[in-house]
């Protein structure tokens, strides 16, 4: 019988062991964010410069990046939940972070279908990897279903911001958590940080503010201009798409999609109608798109990501065999033969796998 209760005492105990660690392993987060930040950029960058990735180990080696892809979304919720228990801090934030942290915090299902968007994008090469083991067939299949579902999340995402356009990415990007002053001041003392200091005058006792670097005036002065869009409300750092412009959207959402279903029916790497196809859709949205006096700076930025990541295309269907992949093996013949392993392993990954070369 002592036995029984003592076995029941230690199931409860047991039960609130993952939370209390994970708590534990919270508070180790926020309160280390610049070291495991540094980690993170630190293993992302050894997953892209591994000899050997993609063609001994690639089920392994894209396993750890999409790991760390998809930890790195946790601790950017568990710190958006340490900064929420802070009181307020006026701090610098672009206007990207501005606008989708406004709808993260307002909806609920935005937060929920961009997380899940973003996962989706962080593991949808290594999805691929696993189905092309099973088949060709299996593959398409499983790279249709993932574009249908990046697809929908996308309208569902123009339909909660009520017809405003897409931003990538779609979360904020991770804050800072402001430091204790005490430490700071610590940190100073030790490393001798000398800022420059108000001029007390003698009279009136009052103090001025620095001078700013005479080489710097202009930059100085202009950090201290408020902007249309710095006293905009977030919402209205993008307006709404109607008419040609709402359809330029849909096709820009769509365009991955058409591009998917016509490369899996052709199957041919030399059949430059996919690839047409594709682009066509993609100059289309471009051209629907109206770009007026109204136009926001937020906007601007992300038709002007959009624009350089055309650039993709060179690196798709019979443009990357004929032209593209003939360019890359002759430099890499002239490079080092640890350069040039890296990007013959990269020309495997280019020449096999659908999503090696997305740009959504």
């Amino acid at each position: 019988m002592d036995t029984i209760k003592t076995a029941k005492k230690k199931v409860p105990d047991a039960l609130s062991l993952p939370p209390k660690l994970l708590n534990m392993y919270g508070d180790f987060v926020t309160k280390n964010q610049s070291s495991v930040t540094q980690i993170e950029s630190a293993l992302r960058s050894l997953t892209y410069i591994i000899p050997g990735r993609f063609r001994d180990a690639e089920l392994a080696s894209e396993s750890l990046h999409s790991s760390i892809q998809l930890l790195s979304i946790y601790h950017d919720n568990l710190l958006t939940r340490a900064i929420s228990k802070l009181p307020p801090i006026p701090r610098q934030q672009t206007m990207h972070s501005r606008y989708t942290k406004f709808w993260t915090q307002k909806s609920k299902y935005y937060r929920r279908v961009a997380t899940l968007l973003s996962m989706i994008q962080y593991t949808e090469l290594l999805w691929e990897m696993m189905a092309k083991r099973r088949g060709e067939k299996v593959r398409w299949r499983v790279v249709l279903i993932l574009e249908i579902i990046k697809a929908l999340c996308r309208l569902c995402l123009l339909r909660i911001t009520n017809s405003r356009p897409l931003v990538t990415p779609h979360l904020p990007e991770r804050d800072a958590i402001p430091e204790d002053p005490q430490e700071e001041d610590m940190y100073d003392e030790e490393f001798k940080v000398k800022e420059p200091t108000d001029y007390e005058m003698k009279r009136t006792g009052l103090s001025l503010p620095p001078l700013p670097n005479p080489r710097d005036i202009s930059s100085y002065l202009l950090s201290k201009v408020l902007t249309a869009d710095d006293i905009k409300a977030p919402n209205a750092l993008l307006n709404k798409v109607n008419g040609s412009a709402q359809l330029a959207e849909w096709l820009h959402i769509l365009q991955p999609l058409i591009y998917a279903v016509t490369m899996s029916r052709s199957r041919n790497k030399k059949d430059w109608q996919p690839w047409v196809l594709g682009l066509s859709v993609e100059f289309a949205a471009r051209q629907l798109r109206k770009e007026g006096y109204r136009t926001t700076a937020l906007e601007k930025e992300e038709w002007n990501r959009r624009g350089w990541s055309i650039l993709y295309w060179v690196m798709r269907g019979p443009m990357y065999t004929e032209v593209t992949r003939k360019a890359f093996t002759g430099f890499s013949s002239r490079m080092p033969s640890l350069i040039s392993g890296i990007m013959d392993d990269y020309l495997y990954l280019w020449d096999n796998y659908y999503f090696s070369t997305s740009s959504n």
